[in-house]
């Protein structure tokens, strides 16, 4: 099977060949210039109107959906609060994102309080751990051995990773995965709450304030959140509330993320100096863009422009948007393939990319 950074590149606009090049290239002052236009049009400026709405709204739908789910108590109907609250999770997990990423206030303590209540307090996710491992993502963005979110532990993203599968079900999940990736996201919720409490495990014997707060917070959540579940909820009833919740989190987060970097030029492990060592192009040649309007932006967190947001990850989300014509009319004046396409498009290309990793593992 052919190298899987030309492999992935078959829908870029200039092809699989343009794009490895591109890749290649060692241009380091391009993103300088490309900074210094952003800057001076203002789309680095933090948006404190925008966040404040934001943080309200947000809030308030969580307090929201939380009292309808007192007020109805025991009945079906809980299923659809649980639907209500997995979007809720999601659109908290968001803007612990754009905290994490300091989008919102000046102040890195700011952007930590908020992070920590919109993670740890309303969607239940160690803020610090996903802080951690979303830095090494945009680092090294689909870098084999060095982006988390390429790891392999579940998807097999190169072929070297699917042949890797030793049991009879690892390789039977390779080979099918690309007709599973849709059902294997309704775990994705429960591995997310399951990655920050062993993430909390592991660094126990810190015991920093850092991690005495986090702690505090993350167990604060889950015991709030299963007591309510099961003290109003007959038995089944709450369990059902669970799955339907937990389900839906993790499908609308990897819906959301899937599209971004899946199916995109993979960077070789020991690749140093060359293809992955130019900022600009590391990061807008490794990223795909989604089309669609304002209700995108709201419905992925800005995640739909995710070249920009590779660019620049402290920029305000509501900016994102502003910036998509100037890059990409930088990007045209320097070669550099620069990808957009529709949502479902996005995920066909992504399905394709990684049946064609599973074909790779022996029958």
């Amino acid at each position: 099977m052919p190298n899987p950074i030309n492999n992935a590149a078959t829908d870029h606009p200039l092809g699989r060949s343009a794009t490895a090049t591109a890749i290649r290239g060692d241009r380091g002052s391009d993103y300088a210039q490309l900074s210094r236009r952003v800057r001076a049009a203002g789309l680095l400026d933090r948006r404190p109107g925008y966040y404040a709405l934001r943080i309200s709204l947000t809030v308030g739908s969580w307090l929201a959906g939380w009292t309808v789910f007192a007020l109805l108590g025991a009945s079906w109907w809980q299923l659809a609060v649980a639907a209500f609250m997995a979007v809720v999770f999601s659109q908290a997990g968001f803007l612990g994102h754009d905290a994490g990423h300091s989008q919102v206030f000046a102040s890195r303590r700011a952007n930590d309080v908020l992070g920590l209540l919109a993670g740890n307090v309303l969607a239940g996710l160690s803020f610090l751990w996903w802080v951690d491992k979303h830095n090494r993502h945009h680092a090294h963005p689909n870098k084999i051995d060095s982006d988390p979110d390429i790891a392999g532990a579940g998807i097999a993203f190169t072929p070297d990773q699917a042949r890797a599968r030793r049991s009879p079900g690892g390789r039977w999940v390779a080979r099918h995965q690309a007709g599973l990736f849709f059902p294997m996201l309704l775990l994705e919720g429960l591995d997310l709450h399951l990655s920050s409490v062993r993430a909390l495990v592991a660094r126990r014997g810190e015991r920093t304030r850092r991690w005495w707060i986090e702690s505090t917070l993350l167990t604060a959540h889950f015991a709030g959140y299963l007591t309510a579940v099961f003290l109003v909820l007959p038995l089944g009833q709450a369990f059902a509330f669970i799955a339907v919740h937990q389900a839906l989190l993790g499908l609308y987060l990897g819906c959301t993320f899937a599209p971004s970097h899946k199916g995109m030029p993979l960077i070789d492990a020991d690749d140093t100096g060359g293809r992955g060592s130019d900022f600009l192009r590391r990061q807008v040649l490794t990223s795909r863009n989604i089309n669609g309007g304002r209700w995108l932006d709201l419905a992925m967190g800005g995640l739909n422009h995710q070249i920009e947001h590779h660019l620049f990850p402290s920029m305000p989300m509501p900016s994102l948007r502003g910036t998509r014509t100037m890059v990409r009319a930088y990007c045209a004046e320097h070669g550099l393939p620069y990808l957009e396409t529709s949502l479902i498009r996005s995920y066909a290309l992504a399905l394709g990319y990684l049946h064609e990793v599973g074909n790779t593992v022996p029958g």
